[in-house]
């Protein structure tokens, strides 16, 4: 089989890796775009969050304003988004011995956005608002 990019190297922009939210995100299933399995996976992960992640791994990166051709939801801004990634060298080696396969740099992703401090913040920050909707504020005023 012949490469479609033939002509192009791979650390050309086009022969980069496209990462969308929808293949690591828990609540889609794999017809509508997960790459693996739903225990690995995080629940509605953003192009921004794949950005960090990436970025800290040491990869060279690009966001482009796409949408997933199978997202349902096209006017939706929070599932808008595509990550594009040099995986390999112009010499055909893949740029960071850890991920050998896209498949291992997906996992990668998906076990790594948990930790980023976005996700941790936004949990700290909700148990408070809950305490506070709890109080009961039902008294009956006396004349």
């Amino acid at each position: 089989m012949v490469s479609y990019y033939a002509d192009k190297k791979y650390s050309d922009r086009e022969r980069w890796l496209c990462i969308y939210p929808a293949y690591i995100n828990s609540k889609k299933t794999f017809a509508e775009g997960r790459r693996i399995k739903k225990d690995k996976c995080v629940e509605n992960p953003t192009c921004q969050e794949i950005r960090d992640v990436l970025d800290a791994a040491s990869f060279q990166i690009g966001v482009e304003n796409k949408l997933y051709s199978r997202e349902q939801n096209k006017d939706s801004v929070i599932f808008r988004g595509r990550v594009r990634v040099q995986f390999k060298n112009d010499d055909g080696s893949v740029v960071n011995p850890k991920f050998k396969t896209r498949k291992e740099l997906l996992e990668y992703i998906a076990e790594t956005i948990p930790k980023l401090k976005s996700r941790t913040q936004s949990k700290s920050t909700d148990q408070p608002q809950n305490v506070q909707s709890a109080k009961k504020g039902n008294k009956k005023k006396r004349r």
